[in-house]
């Protein structure tokens, strides 16, 4: 048994029929469990405690039918207090109690309800009344039945439009999202053209531009094929052209000194070393040219030429 159990002694001690009384028990915390196991107690007196909250767990006992929690300090009872569908006669008298959670509607058996001395919101205060007597309290449990009703009715249709506002904005969300896939597929597919549409130009321009090659060989004469892409040989000198130039080298070596000796022979400079110099090397180049039979050549080469 628990240590709040056991402040309150042993529960079956104090079952009376099927009426268990806890009141007066300076309880904080209920024995749920040990209340659970005692179906038989349907009326149970939870009175002048100090219960602040009640646990989600309470909601289960089910079988309770009259159920007392005046003179305690609850400042809210639990969301899921309408499971309590069997409670015809709850007392609420002398709590801290602003508001009754949405479910108490679900409570359609309640017969006798009592709200007294808690610090209730306006409007509930308003529905609840005075519940100065038997009948007040009995129109109380019908009053605040029908208002939590209607309160129910309101946030279920609250709630109903916020989540058809979810539901049409998750399909907003759904159809934006088709339309960008679509989008990227069409995005897609178009560069794919593109590509196929390029490579087929590059191909057909390669397969052109062999064709035209493949012409031009087969238009061309067979011994003026030319190999692309070789540099061109050079072309030797021919010999007589190489000689030719020796051989103009050589009249103008010799027309050259012909004149410097002429210069010497027949005008004032004849007495001067220069000429001296020039009439010896002449001299020397007719006897070399004579030794060597050259001049003839060179004579018979240059009328050819």
């Amino acid at each position: 048994m628990s240590r709040t159990a056991g402040k309150a002694g042993n529960l079956r001690d104090k079952l009376d029929g099927n009426e268990l009384d806890l009141s007066l028990s300076d309880l904080s915390d209920i024995p749920v469990r040990d209340l659970a196991a005692i179906p038989k107690a349907t009326i149970l007196d939870l009175s002048c405690n100090k219960l602040t909250t009640l646990p989600g767990d309470f909601c289960s006992l089910t079988h309770i039918v009259r159920l007392d929690l005046s003179k305690n300090q609850l400042v809210q009872l639990p969301s899921e207090f309408g499971r309590l569908v069997n409670l015809q006669h709850l007392d609420l008298l002398q709590n801290r109690l602003k508001a009754l959670p949405v479910t108490f509607a679900q409570i359609k058996s309640l017969k006798w309800l009592d709200l007294k001395d808690n610090p209730l919101n306006a409007a509930l205060a308003k529905v609840a009344g005075d519940c100065l007597d038997e009948k007040q309290c009995k129109e109380c449990a019908q009053k605040v039945l029908q208002y939590m009703s209607v309160i129910q009715s309101e946030q279920e249709h609250v709630l109903q439009r916020k989540l058809l506002k979810e539901q049409a904005l998750k399909q907003k969300r759904e159809v934006e999202q088709r339309q960008k896939e679509e989008r990227e597929r069409d995005q897609r597919r178009k560069q794919k053209a593109q590509q196929k549409a390029r490579k087929k130009r590059d191909y057909e321009a390669l397969q052109a531009a062999q064709q035209e090659i493949k012409k031009k060989k087969e238009t061309e004469p067979s011994g003026n094929h030319k190999i692309p892409n070789k540099p061109a040989h050079k072309q030797k000198p021919r010999r007589s052209s190489r000689f030719g130039v020796m051989m103009r080298m050589i009249l103008f070596v010799f027309i050259t000194l012909l004149g410097s000796i002429v210069a010497c022979r027949y005008t004032p400079l004849q007495g001067q070393s220069v000429c001296s110099s020039v009439n010896t090397v002449y001299e020397d180049t007719v006897r070399t040219l004579k030794s060597f039979h050259i001049l003839e050549s060179v004579l018979q080469l240059a009328s050819r030429q």
